[in-house]
């Protein structure tokens, strides 16, 4: 099947499409708030921190080391210059407990991924701090499954159009999987790719953009034990 005209490689999502990831941001979201409870309500210091991870995305990108950054930052903000060192102390705390974390796989996530191993070649493509991701796909026991990995600085038409030259027979070839909408499928559909959107019911609000309903490659599945099925569909239709 992977001499196939129509489809030969998928790339997959790492973060909230394999295993969790999104819920834990929230979490410690929700911890820092807590701390500077004195100084400010929740909605307000929420907002404060989105404000700085926007800036600072350019800066240190995605990952739990730039958003520990990010709550620092708002933290001295928000005081005024006046957050205590103990603060300071348990946001870098709080990082390093995320950084740490159990992975805790999606459902149908090892079988989908193990059911196209043999006959389709399988990237992983993730955004994120290196370290970090390596150690998630380590802990996840699905590297063996994985023809290559792909962690990028962003996703973009151009990353997707570079990758899929590399592991795969071109992006009109490919397929991408995953949760974001705008960093998974849409700029892999204006590469050419096929886009397929697994919906998380947490996603960063910085990940959100309208669907493609139009685009004659864009497909949505509920879960990922949809993935097969599709993906036979679409290779019959070539």
């Amino acid at each position: 099947m992977r001499n196939n005209r129509q489809l030969t490689t998928i790339g997959f999502d790492a973060d909230d499409t394999l295993w969790q990831n999104e819920q834990f941001f929230r979490i410690t979201e929700k911890r820092f708030a807590a701390l500077l409870a004195d100084h400010a309500e929740e909605e307000h210091i929420s907002a404060r921190l989105l404000e700085a991870e926007k800036r600072n995305l350019a800066v240190y990108g995605f990952g739990i080391k730039g958003f520990t950054l990010s709550m620092i930052e708002t933290a001295i903000e928000i005081t005024e210059g006046r957050a205590p060192a103990s603060v300071i102390a348990e946001i870098l705390a709080a990082g390093r407990e995320m950084l740490g974390h159990p992975i805790e796989a999606l459902p149908h996530a090892r079988e989908t991924v193990e059911k196209l191993a043999d006959a389709y070649r399988l990237v992983l493509i993730t955004k994120g701090d290196l370290f970090d991701q390596e150690r998630k796909l380590a802990q996840s026991g699905l590297g063996g499954l994985f023809d290559a990995v792909e962690i990028v600085s962003d996703k973009s038409p151009a990353t997707y159009v570079s990758i899929f030259s590399r592991h795969g027979d071109g992006a009109e070839k490919s397929m991408m999987v995953g949760n974001s909408l705008k960093s998974d499928v849409v700029p892999a559909i204006e590469a050419g790719s096929w886009g397929v959107h697994v919906p998380h019911e947490l996603t960063w609000v910085l990940e959100h953009v309208e669907p493609p309903v139009t685009a004659p490659r864009f497909r949505q599945i509920a879960d990922l034990s949809e993935l097969p099925g599709l993906v036979e569909s679409i290779g019959k239709a070539g």
